[in-house]
């Protein structure tokens, strides 16, 4: 194929709500640009950027998708993102890639958590907007109202540049508000050809009022153009498409557009606004680095004249071919078969087999030029958010800010035997996907995994079967209770065992005592005139030590509490450090349950955000999961929420906010401190416990 310098290039991420027509889209525009030589669907599985297993099977996008359609001399690249919130850290990724966002809309739902999250991302990355309403050939399509709802709730700024010819199963055209035309879509016609016709009595009206609104929201961008469009002069098509350009650079302007991916109606015209009024990455200001090492910031053009620089936004595994790299170049040119430079990992690869991609299809080319996107295979030490330099020239990106996890739970394998593969599944999946994480808590004896949702957590086991063998199941957490002691109390520890010949003598007395929370244990040496010699003591304290590994309620770990070593006795020739460790693990199991010990629980601090409309729901909620609500505040466009509340009535949390909130809710939580467990809750742990430990015991 054709290789394109900076200034033909746009990098496009295709974002938006999960269902709202993206991949559709995507599909359509590679394939009347003749980029793709097939029209693919996502509900037969032949979409060109939802090509995995995961994909095919449940109709949605999981992970980014690369495409490129060639229109006007000129190289889109468009990254298709996925929607649903389990998957935002791809969106993200493809935001931080690109130049700039088209933002799908349905035109039958309207802006969704996902529209919302999509454009607060991008508006944070700093990068220009497009709108696109979708499913224009749905039942109930209104574009009127889905207008309105983007300039209510995401910005006044939205300015549409066309707008449709009829709705559902009449939508047949869209009427261009520059040109003064209108696309009357041929029926049958496969690649979106129209003819270009003069636009409709009956849309005269709402025409005129549009175009009006556009060409003055244009104009006021421009102060030479302003003037003359108050003085009464008419302004060119291309007059107004070049401010509209620059505006829409400035982030002054969102344009909105509209059409049918299924149907391609819309894409010919859209795949020209990308053209006209995205900006080149040539366009775009410098991106800051810093040299590796001396951390010396850098600032970046992108231009083949500055030194090669690309970082990787996205990482997959793919069978028979390993890792499969996604890069961005910000500056410099590279070609086919060089050898780069991973500065922070000292690793030194070479690009063999640089490709473009196309869907799961892709392209060798000779060379990729600043601004471009490629993709290699086979690296062997880089990995996503992993930034590529030369040896000569040392550089790193800013990290692409992947979202915290937000849920966790256990993951087993089925069969023994598997616990290595499991391991090992797990790394390379997480090198995939910054946003999921994993990580064996030997206390728990669990592996626990995190992630964005429980969608997220099921797509990683059913990729650790298909990609790595391995059958697992997911699980609840288990918590890691502690144990403390309220009361004072002290006794004896004796250990005295004849066996015939040397036998082994331990004699300790010993006193608890209550310390505040967060102190641990504290061992006090009180021994005087000798009655346990002294070369004895540290292993009463070692079993005293390991005996606060099981509790006297339920076996949990005892914290924050005192034991003072007073008394004792030995035997010249039968005590030893074994019989004294024995000894002062026989003391605290003879005290401690006379100390009125208790069951601690950790408590954890959420931060949780909700639009007002739920505020009191998820208040609510957070109370009926023994939560104690610290206070609210607004936060931009949400309320935040915070509150204490204990790590076992958060399982599967982040489900149940979604819910209360249709999507809009999110939350993050940190450890703050052990409580004690009120009785009538300690009894179930107790008997949920004594159960645990029995099952252990027979296997």
């Amino acid at each position: 194929m054709r290789v394109y310098t900076g200034a033909a290039i746009r990098n496009v991420a295709v974002v938006g709500h999960g269902q709202s027509g993206k991949t559709s889209l995507v599909d359509a525009l590679a394939f009347v640009a003749g980029t793709s030589k097939r029209h693919g669907s996502v509900k037969d599985g032949s979409a060109l950027t939802d090509y995995t297993a995961d994909e095919i099977e449940r109709k949605y996008s999981i992970s980014v998708g690369l495409a490129y359609a060639e229109w006007m001399d000129t190289k889109i690249n468009l990254i298709d993102a996925p929607g649903y919130l389990d998957f935002l850290g791809d969106a993200i990724a493809a935001i931080y890639a690109a130049d700039a966002a088209l933002i799908v809309v349905s035109s039958t739902a309207g802006v969704e958590v996902g529209t919302e999250q999509a454009w607060e991302h991008a508006e944070k990355r700093g990068i220009p907007r497009l709108f696109f309403v979708s499913l224009m050939d749905k039942e109930h399509a209104d574009f009127e109202k889905v207008y309105q709802d983007i300039k209510t709730n995401l910005t006044p700024k939205v300015l549409p540049i066309e707008i449709p010819v009829g709705a559902g199963a009449q939508f047949h055209g869209i009427a261009n508000l520059l040109t003064k035309k209108c696309h009357m879509y041929r029926p049958g016609s496969k690649t979106g050809e129209y003819d270009e016709k003069e636009v409709p009595a009956e849309l005269k009206e709402p025409f005129d009022r549009y175009e009006q609104d556009l060409v003055e929201a244009i104009a006021s961008t421009d102060d030479a153009l302003l003037e003359r469009y108050l003085g009464g002069e008419e302004l060119s098509s291309d007059e107004l498409t070049t401010a509209m350009h620059a505006g829409v650079a400035r982030g002054e302007i969102f344009p909105l557009l509209c059409g049918a991916g299924e149907l391609t109606y819309g894409t010919r015209a859209l795949l020209t606004a990308l053209v006209e009024l995205v900006p080149s990455p040539a366009e775009r200001a410098p991106v800051e680095g810093q040299t590796w090492g001396e951390a010396q910031p850098i600032a970046l053009a992108s231009t083949d004249d500055e030194p090669f620089v690309a970082q990787v936004f996205k990482t997959v595994s793919e069978p028979h071919v390993g890792d499969v790299t996604f890069f961005r170049i910000y500056s410099g040119l590279v070609r086919n078969g060089a050898e780069v430079f991973n500065a922070p990992r000292g690793a030194s690869e070479k690009l063999n087999h640089l490709s473009v991609a196309l869907g799961k299809e892709r392209t060798e080319v000779p060379e990729l030029h600043a601004g471009d996107i490629g993709v290699v295979a086979k690296l062997r030490d880089t990995h996503t958010n992993d930034t590529l330099s030369t040896k000569d020239q040392q550089i790193v990106l800013t990290k692409i800010p992947f979202p915290d996890p937000v849920i966790t739970l256990s993951v087993e394998v089925k069969q023994r035997g598997e616990e290595d593969k499991l391991n090992t599944g797990l790394q390379r999946l997480h090198e995939e996907d910054p946003t999921f994480h994993h990580e064996y808590n030997g206390e728990l004896g669990q592996t626990l995994m995190r992630g964005r949702g429980e969608r997220h957590l099921e797509i990683i086991v059913g990729r650790l079967a298909r990609k790595f063998g391995v059958h697992a199941t997911l699980g609840k957490p288990k918590i890691a209770y502690r144990e403390t002691l309220k009361g004072k109390a002290e006794g004896q520890g004796k250990h005295k065992k004849q066996t015939g010949g040397r036998g082994q003598y331990g004699d300790c007395w010993i006193r608890v005592a209550p310390l505040p929370r967060g102190s641990g244990l504290v061992f006090d040496d009180q021994i005087v005139g000798g009655v346990i010699p002294r070369q004895y003591i540290p292993a009463v304290e070692k079993g005293i030590i390991e005996a606060t590994t099981r509790g006297p309620v339920a076996g949990y770990p005892m914290v924050d509490f005192k034991v003072e070593l007073f008394d004792g006795s030995y035997h010249d020739v039968d005590s030893n450090e074994m019989s004294f460790k024995m000894a002062g693990i026989l003391a605290f199991r003879n005290v401690t349950p006379n100390a009125r010990p208790v069951l601690l629980e950790p408590i954890v601090e959420v931060e949780a955000w909700t639009p007002e409309e739920y505020l009191g729901s998820v208040m609510g909620d957070l109370s009926s999961r023994r939560g104690q609500i610290l206070g609210t505040e607004a936060d931009g466009r949400m309320n935040k929420i915070r509150a204490l509340v204990p790590e076992a009535e958060l399982d599967r949390y982040a489900t149940q906010l979604h819910s209360i909130t249709h999507g809009r809710g999110t939350y993050r939580q940190k450890f703050h401190a052990y409580q004690e467990v009120p009785p009538e809750v300690a009894a179930k742990v107790v008997e949920a416990r004594k159960k645990e430990l029995e099952e252990a015991e027979k296997k």
